[in-house]
């Protein structure tokens, strides 16, 4: 399974999220400015870099955990990885969207605002990390939720019943998928920009 968190620029919600996700931030606690500064991509991803899917690691099941920025379209970036899917034969169960953008604050987009579109990076970021540690256990939430509706769709599998989910839900459709190549699941370094290999796996 690839899970895909993504928000407006990738570079706040969808970055935490994902840490969360690995265990690269905690989920009982709220961390400091220094810990989301220390993650790959936080407040760091530009213009020029949307639309790129960031590989950031494979959690405790074996899930590849990725994100990407898609501005304000969010439809259409299901609407690519549906029309993708259907020309490289890639199955919708395969792989999850979740929407880290649901959890933004306003403290988060004007930081954010001043930060990465106006480059007041010594104004927007401590701003846009004050606003992220406000919202921080909504994207806790966020993320316990994919996670158990990660597990329950494993165990449907199983059994070979997989069952869609409704258009509100965080994910759309997926299944449990062990990690390519053998790889033992847990946390693994950021390694850059990625696409899915299904088609040139299968081919070769």
């Amino acid at each position: 399974m690839k899970v895909i968190y993504h928000c407006y620029g990738g570079t706040h919600s969808s970055v935490t999220a994902a840490a969360i996700h690995l265990g690269m931030l905690p989920e009982d606690r709220v961390p400091g400015p220094e810990e989301f500064l220390q993650l790959p991509l936080y407040d760091r991803q530009d213009a020029c870099e949307h639309g790129h899917i960031f590989f950031i690691g494979i959690d405790e099941y074996g899930h590849e955990v990725y994100l990407t920025a898609r501005r304000s379209r969010p439809a259409v970036l299901e609407n690519v990885f549906a029309g993708l899917g259907g020309i490289f034969g890639i199955p919708a169960s395969s792989y999850c969207l979740v929407n880290a953008m649901s959890q933004v604050n306003w403290i988060m987009m004007f930081g954010g605002y001043l930060s990465r579109r106006w480059g007041l990076i010594g104004v927007g970021r401590p701003i846009v990390t004050m606003g992220t540690r406000v919202a921080y256990f909504k994207l806790v939430g966020l993320v316990k939720k994919t996670k158990e509706k990660l597990r329950a769709d494993g165990e449907k599998s199983s059994l070979f019943q997989q069952q869609p989910l409704s258009r509100g839900d965080c994910c759309r459709r997926y299944s449990y998928r062990p990690a390519p190549g053998g790889e033992r699941p847990g946390r693994r370094q950021f390694s850059g920009a990625a696409v899915f290999e299904y088609a040139r796996r299968r081919r070769g």
